[in-house]
Formats: C-alpha cells, sequence, structure tokens
C-alpha cells in the first residue's frame, strides 16, 4: 500500500480502541517509514469477583490480558466496575509501597465499603477501614509488622484493626 493511501488518524484511532492501549502515535518519518509509538496501560490490581479484570495505574477498568497475568494484588469483595475509587487508593499506594508491594496479596472491600488487606506469610486480616488517613495507617501497620516480627509474634493475632487514628487493635487467637 502506498504511503500516500494511508491513513494515519484511522490506524491511530484503531490502535487507540484496543482497551489494552493507553496512548498511541502514528507517523510517518522524513526517510518515509512508518512509525507507531505506543504505551501499554499498566495494571495495579485484578479484580476477582464474579467479573475479572484489571485496574489500571488511572483506576480505570481493564480487561484481562489473553497473553500476559499480571503479578497485582487481588481485589474481592463488593466492587463496583464503575466506582472503583477506594480500591484504587490502596492498590495504588500498595504499587507504590515497598513494604505493601512485597506484603499485600488481597485487598478486600465489604459491602459498607471498609477496606481489609491479607499479607503474605500471615494469618491475620488487616482492617484498614475506609481512605482516609491512609499514609498514618500504613505507618502504623509497618511499626506493628516489624516490632512483632522482631518479636516473632505475628502469629498470635487473627485480626489488625487500623481503623482508628494513632492506634493499632489487636484480636489475639
Amino acid at each position: 500500500m502506498p504511503k500516500e493511501a494511508l491513513v494515519l488518524n484511522e490506524l491511530e484511532n484503531t490502535l487507540k480502541s484496543n482497551p489494552l492501549i493507553k496512548s498511541a502515535e502514528v507517523y510517518v518519518a522524513v526517510n518515509g517509514t512508518l512509525n507507531a509509538e505506543i504505551e501499554q496501560k499498566t495494571p495495579i490490581a485484578r479484580v476477582s469477583t464474579n467479573a475479572s479484570y484489571y485496574i489500571d495505574d488511572e483506576g480505570i477498568f481493564m480487561p484481562l490480558s489473553k497473553n500476559y497475568s499480571a503479578r497485582v494484588p487481588l481485589v474481592t469483595g463488593s466492587i463496583e466496575k464503575n466506582n472503583l475509587t477506594n480500591v484504587y487508593k490502596i492498590a495504588r499506594k500498595v504499587k507504590n509501597d515497598d513494604f505493601l508491594k512485597k506484603h499485600v496479596f488481597e485487598i478486600n472491600q465489604d459491602n459498607n465499603k471498609q477496606l481489609y488487606l491479607r499479607l503474605r506469610k500471615c494469618d491475620f486480616i488487616v482492617k484498614l477501614g475506609d481512605v482516609n488517613f491512609l499514609d498514618k495507617k500504613v505507618n502504623n501497620l509497618k511499626a506493628f509488622y516489624k516490632k512483632n516480627q522482631k518479636d516473632n509474634t505475628l502469629g498470635n493475632y487473627s485480626k489488625v484493626n487500623l481503623e482508628f487514628e494513632n492506634q493499632v487493635i489487636c484480636t489475639k487467637i
């Protein structure tokens, strides 16, 4: 096909219509070669309810890929595809925090929009409550984890509640 017959906008729009593509730019270089610059969406969490899909790094629905499975936290519970705000805030925090990225494997939201975390190698569940004061809650979790790991007592708890400011409330087994 001669390059004069190419409609670059159509090619670009066709690429952008793929739900796994964040942005696309198609152009013909001075030397006559056709170029396409494509940026893929980046998944940060995988929702697994009655429908399975990813949440991308902008908090938007993203379908699963047939060719690739991202290693991201699993999101379970009461999730609405058109209201991913709270879950997205937690998933983004997990993605950007080395401690959380290493330890969190599941984010759960109950019917009352209360949020919970499950950590690798821990039997307890972490109750975050809502997303208010998230940084403070994460710092409290890190301090609790570090202290109890040092004392080798992480296995003594069934629930760690972080929903109250300046408190870590634990339920022993």
